[in-house]
């Protein structure tokens, strides 16, 4: 049996025990959360010393705090290289009625016979006068998507098999087909992107559909980028990376490729994700420094949310029903989230001092927006430490207010999504990052 068949049948056998051993419903229910406090402390070194400067944050305790979360949680991404090459298929000019410039390229990456493509979505503002920040982040349903507009091509997107539609599970668990989507799916999820508001703002924005860099469904794994890595006979390892590190890794090479591009500020690059990607973006932020800001947008449990408080969404629930988004060491802590050695508070803490956004919506019970504004309390002394403006001492918990500065935090009123009123946030954010008053 080679690697392939083994990675597929672990896969299948995963799903196959969930299949008969839990019942889902739609959705999970949030649970009631219990106070949380700032632990592990992200300024103590795991000797018990208190780490007192900066320096010492970045020399000692950040690489503790790294390696935790590449056990425990996502898993480690494989240091070695591929091959990579950047295509630009189009470009328009005149994109969005004149107002944008609309470039797609692919970035083929090789090792061996095993061959993958990321197609990157870029729009520019036209009247752009030298390179410009661009907020980069992943889409879940095909770069066509994003914008109504009828040059995107048109992505091969992962659906449910019409054989197992009926079962009510989680789609993820459920088989998988690979097809073009459809035109219909044109700017289905434009509210989410709000391509002309960037782009009016001076801002860029990079996009890729995740299913060309894994596809999200539990035997996913087989035709993502990881197989790139995968050694002969090498059996797969419990800290081997899962499905948001590998999302995170694709979100470096459309690093890669825009640093190359002369319309673009390389270093002024801002991961954004909403949902799992959102925790996606907060790893990406973590490994990747190139990334100079980040945004998570309702990133819940496994990204902003603090696992020790025990409210929304638990990691039980992410290890069954996504079973492949992180390490297999992470199943260790299912139903005992307290032997966790990591929580949402020490991956933000990972940005540091780099400008970071926590955004939450009050009505995302699952993600538990409290916990990701005390998540944002946790990690602000670190900020402080760094001459960085975190959350005021007075902070508390308030719908419909901004919060701190350099790390920031902030709740809207609704559901969970990623709507106008949050890009109007985030370009806010960008702008006092970038863009600061009096230059």
């Amino acid at each position: 049996m080679n690697a392939m068949q083994r990675i597929q049948r672990m896969a299948l056998s995963c799903l196959f025990a969930l299949l008969v051993g839990v019942s889902y419903g739609p959705a999970q229910q949030a649970t009631p959360a219990k106070d949380a406090p700032a632990w592990p402390d992200p300024l103590v070194l795991k000797s018990g010393v208190r780490v007192a400067t900066a320096a010492e944050f970045l020399k000692v305790r950040r690489p503790e705090i790294f390696s935790d979360f590449e056990e425990n949680v996502y898993g480690r991404t494989p240091a070695g290289k591929v091959q990579q090459e950047f295509h630009v298929t189009s470009v328009d000019p005149h994109a969005l009625g004149g107002a944008a410039v609309r470039k797609q390229i692919t970035v083929t990456l090789r090792a061996g016979t095993v061959e993958r493509h990321i197609h990157v979505l870029l729009y520019l503002p036209a009247a752009a006068a030298g390179p410009v920040p661009v907020f980069v982040g992943l889409n879940f349903s095909g770069n066509q998507s994003v914008s109504k507009d009828t040059g995107i091509d048109v992505s091969n997107v992962w659906t449910a098999d019409p054989a197992v539609e009926p079962i009510q599970i989680p789609k993820e668990l459920k088989g998988q087909l690979q097809h073009p989507a459809s035109d219909s799916t044109r700017g289905a999820d434009a509210g989410q992107w709000q391509v002309e508001e960037i782009v009016h703002s001076g801002y860029g924005l990079a996009t890729a559909y995740a299913g060309d860099i894994e596809p999200d469904f539990a035997t996913g794994i087989a035709y993502g980028i990881r197989p790139l890595f995968f050694e002969r006979g090498k059996a797969q390892a419990a800290d081997d990376w899962g499905a948001i590190g590998a999302w995170a890794w694709g979100m470096s090479r459309i690093a890669d490729y825009l640093e190359t591009d002369a319309a673009v500020n390389g270093g002024q690059l801002i991961a954004l994700g909403f949902s799992r990607f959102g925790k996606t973006a907060l790893w990406a932020g973590a490994q990747d420094q190139r990334f100079a800001a980040v945004i998570s947008n309702e990133s819940g449990q496994g990204g902003a949310g603090l696992a020790h408080r025990q409210g929304g969404e638990t990691i039980t629930h992410l290890n069954m029903a996504f079973p492949y988004w992180f390490s297999a060491n992470y199943h260790h802590f299912t139903g005992r989230p307290e032997q966790l050695p990591v929580d949402g508070h020490l991956l933000l803490s990972l940005i540091a001092p780099r400008p970071l956004l926590v955004a939450s919506a009050a009505g995302d019970a699952v993600s538990d927006p409290e916990s990701e504004f005390l998540a944002a309390v946790a990690a602000t002394p670190v900020y402080t430490l760094f001459g960085k403006e975190g959350l005021p001492a007075d902070a508390a918990y308030e719908v419909d207010r901004v919060q701190g500065n350099t790390l920031r935090y902030y709740v809207r009123p609704g559901a969970h999504d990623m709507l106008l009123s949050d890009w109007k946030r985030f370009i806010q954010f960008a702008n006092d990052a970038f863009r600061p008053r009096g230059r």
